[in-house]
């Protein structure tokens, strides 16, 4: 499919980002995905070595939010009884539908891809949101997808544009805030992606000088800029900061900057697009994905906290980890953390 033809499905496909500027982030996916994915690629075989998850000792989560708990930690038990006022609210709507706020150019996790003649969006995240409407309104299908860029999912939460965010969203005192979430429901960390023939080796003094990019409203950022003169030398640049982590692998491979700092499951998935780049280093932090919400959605939490148990116990959540990300996380010898899905721990 070409990226005249994609950019058609994209306006047609999402809802809720309307006028010239969706436009105008429609023509940014269709070229995004014209030069990035891999023509033809299967959704379940691998897409070769390169985008393996490298394998370094996972930092320990040694975050703790003002109360004490780790802020994968805190979400509701997905016990039963009570009012239901947001689920009631949901089921209600004339089309019955769930709106959800997604990523569709993350490649594995949520994306289009062009070779799949239905024009539906694919990928782990995708496989979660259709369990969830399956469980919530008896129907995997009853979902409205809008394309959320990543410094816009807790704005399009807190404004009612969407009931929930599933976009590999990361678990965080700071964002407990301003969202609800659930449990976790995947375990990753930062890491560094750079071109093969570059001499950055991590997460580490190699970075002096570089020019690093992340994504605006992402924890990529706040590391960073955390880190700067203390586990990065305070040289690095960290100025470029994009909307979209995707924006990142496109200047990284334009040349405009010298490495990208973002999840560690992001980046095994982007260096299997492009086989020039690959992962430096090991995870250098602990992080949990986590659906996110409006908070005070109380009951809708607890429906999805319970969907999430019922979908590993089931075994819904490793077929959807073997067919998505078992190609570019797992090494021949020797399986991801993330390979495991978190336990749970209620507040």
């Amino acid at each position: 499919m070409d990226a005249h033809r994609l950019a058609r499905r994209l306006r047609t496909g999402l809802r809720g980002w309307g006028g010239v500027g969706a436009m105008a982030a429609v023509c940014a996916l269709a070229l995004a995905f014209a030069l990035l994915l891999p023509h033809t690629q299967s959704s379940g075989a691998p897409a070769g070595g390169a985008g393996r998850l490298a394998h370094g000792t996972q930092a320990r989560a040694e975050t703790k939010c003002d109360n004490g708990a780790a802020p994968q930690d805190q979400s509701l038990s997905p016990s039963g009884g009570g009012a239901t006022p947001v689920v009631d609210r949901i089921k209600a709507r004339e089309d019955r539908r769930l709106i959800v706020g997604v990523d569709t150019n993350s490649y594995r996790w949520g994306y289009l891809n062009p070779n799949n003649a239905s024009g539906a969006l694919e990928g782990f995240d995708i496989d979660l949101v259709h369990r969830i409407a399956k469980d919530l309104l008896g129907d995997p299908n009853a979902v409205s997808f809008k394309a959320i860029p990543t410094n816009q999912r807790i704005p399009a939460i807190q404004n009612d544009q969407v009931d929930m965010v599933v976009r590999t969203m990361t678990i965080t005192c700071d964002r407990l805030g301003d969202v609800a979430f659930s449990a976790p429901y995947f375990r990753t960390g930062q890491q560094v992606l750079a071109p093969k023939k570059s001499t950055i080796t991590g997460y580490n003094d190699t970075l002096a000088g570089k020019k690093v990019c992340s994504a605006e409203g992402s924890t990529a950022l706040d590391n960073l800029k955390a880190d700067k003169g203390g586990k990065i030398p305070a040289s690095t640049d960290i100025r470029t900061v994009v909307p979209n982590q995707l924006d990142c692998l496109v200047k990284l491979q334009l040349g405009e900057v010298d490495a990208v700092v973002t999840d560690g499951a992001l980046a095994a998935s982007q260096a299997a697009q492009d086989p020039t780049v690959e992962l430096k280093g090991g995870l250098f932090t602990d992080e949990y994905y986590g659906v996110a919400m409006k908070r005070g959605s109380d009951d809708l939490v607890r429906q999805v906290n319970r969907t999430l148990e019922n979908y590993v116990k089931d075994g819904g959540w490793a077929d959807s980890y073997q067919k998505w990300l078992h190609p570019t996380m797992d090494q021949d010898d020797k399986k991801s953390a993330s390979a495991t899905p978190p336990a749970a721990h209620y507040k």
